[in-house]
């Protein structure tokens, strides 16, 4: 499992706007309000998943000017016991019995390099401009509890902001 921050080019604020409603016993609740791109953004996050089915996201958040995700890539292929296995990212056409439609499903080992890189790809052509730094920052979680605290870090991250925020 990875925790992973990627940033937007020069760090411009154009993912969403965090604000707070009215102070309540001195507590602040923190609302996320997404930009168009930010709404893209989280669309291409949530896609992720669809697309590949061995990777999760376990948790993310759209900042201002940055996503945090814990990604979750399972390359056992134990789970596709019943598929031929399949190298690279070959499509393979699946049909939804409920929907009746062709989908596209992604099959075969994914790297976090991988995945960034057509993350970053497909949310920039989207946009039309420039949208990411060159690189990421990425950490492997290596227990729950390292877990837990990154899961707690990524909630409280709308909070850490408006906060920051209102002191300056």
């Amino acid at each position: 499992m990875y925790y992973v921050t990627i940033c937007t080019y020069n760090r411009e604020k154009i993912l969403s706007k965090i604000i707070t409603d009215i102070p309540l016993n001195n507590t602040f609740k923190p609302i996320t309000y997404l930009t168009n791109i930010g709404i893209e953004i989280k669309n291409s996050i949530l896609n992720i998943q669809l697309k590949n089915t061995n990777i999760y996201i376990k948790e993310y958040v759209i900042m201002p000017d940055h996503i945090h995700m814990i990604i979750n890539i399972n390359n056992d292929y134990g789970i596709q016991k019943f598929y031929p296995k399949k190298y690279g990212f070959e499509n393979i056409d699946i049909c939804n019995n409920s929907a009746n439609k062709q989908h596209k499903e992604r099959r075969g080992r994914r790297s976090l390099q991988g995945l960034i890189k057509d993350f970053k790809s497909v949310t920039t052509r989207k946009y039309g401009k420039k949208l990411w730094q060159k690189s990421y920052y990425e950490h492997i979680i290596r227990n729950e509890k390292e877990y837990y605290q990154i899961c707690n870090y990524i909630q409280q991250n709308p909070l850490r902001y408006v906060l920051k925020n209102r002191n300056q």
